[in-house]
């Protein structure tokens, strides 16, 4: 599947669905939303609305459209972007981790799945391509969809290559850094004052080394292996407890950048990459034991 097929179906999923979209909805929110040229999203929005699904507004902006029957005839009416209860690519993604920590391969049917979540199996293979995309799921010709197995060491190789290029991106990063982003940053990462409060976690800090290190190789790298530890790594950070303690680690880090800190920012990057996951450590400890 093409770059483009790939945008074009998951922006038709998120459209028909309700799910999160890029706001305002422009070529150049999309383009920043997907990490992507504008080339791809161009032609895959030309789509969408040659199928129309969506048409051009004002401002540059995308309008989101729904069908509606007047008198026999099939015309357009502006939809206004409503909020679903549920984003099924995401309870679907948490499922699957679940499923994926148990450490075996195991083949999905499109038509059991889209049962199970009641929706139609366009909107399962829909899903199926976004997950396949971030490194969760392979397509396997004439067998159908296999879910990547979570395996200790394979997260661990990650993270080693992972904490070298962070270090490197922060390093390249340092003349670009903007005081009033990380202030931005750390103010979206709160630890709460109580039980009551919800945690306030931002892990947009990483995409923005990154992004301020302009090394398209270092780049390529988190686009090509990075999803797939996103998705797992968000997952983890629902537990209040870790989610806390990942508040504080990117407090540390952004705090010593503030204060011109290198040292101090560097070494909170690196004990924050490689020795804080305690769920899926002690998940894959506990199926060590069980074996």
């Amino acid at each position: 599947m093409t770059l483009t097929a790939q945008i074009k179906d998951d922006l038709k999923f998120r459209v028909e669905a309700g799910g999160d979209l890029p706001t305002p909805l422009t070529l150049e929110s999309i383009a920043k939303w997907y990490g992507v040229s504008f080339t791809p999203v161009r032609c895959a929005v030309a789509g969408l609305i040659e199928d129309g699904l969506l048409k051009k507004g004002a401002n540059r902006r995308l309008v989101i459209q729904s069908k509606t029957i007047v008198n026999g005839r099939t015309k357009r009416k502006l939809r206004p972007h409503l909020p679903q209860p549920r984003d099924l690519s995401k309870v679907v993604a948490n499922d699957l981790i679940k499923l994926s920590l148990k450490g075996d391969p195991v083949y999905l049917r499109e038509e059991a799945m889209a049962e199970r979540y009641k929706v139609s199996r366009s909107a399962i293979r829909n899903v199926f391509h976004q997950l396949a995309g971030s490194g969760m799921l392979d397509h396997i010709p004439r067998r159908g969809w296999q879910l990547r197995p979570f395996r200790q060491e394979d997260m661990q190789s990650f993270l080693e290559v992972r904490e070298v290029l962070e270090l490197k991106a922060l390093s390249l990063a340092r003349p670009r850094l903007v005081d009033r982003d990380l202030q931005a940053l750390l103010s979206k990462n709160v630890v709460p004052v109580d039980e009551s409060e919800p945690v306030k976690i931002d892990n947009s800090l990483h995409a923005y080394f990154i992004e301020k290190a302009n090394n398209s190789y270092i780049k390529d790298f988190f686009q090509r292996h990075g999803s797939y530890y996103e998705i797992l790594f968000d997952w983890e950070d629902q537990d209040r407890k870790t989610a806390i303690e990942t508040v504080r680690q990117h407090q540390a880090i952004l705090s010593a950048l503030v204060e011109r800190n290198w040292a101090q920012a560097r070494k909170a990057l690196s004990y924050h990459i490689r020795q804080y996951h305690p769920i899926l450590s002690k998940i894959v400890s506990a199926r060590r034991t069980r074996t």
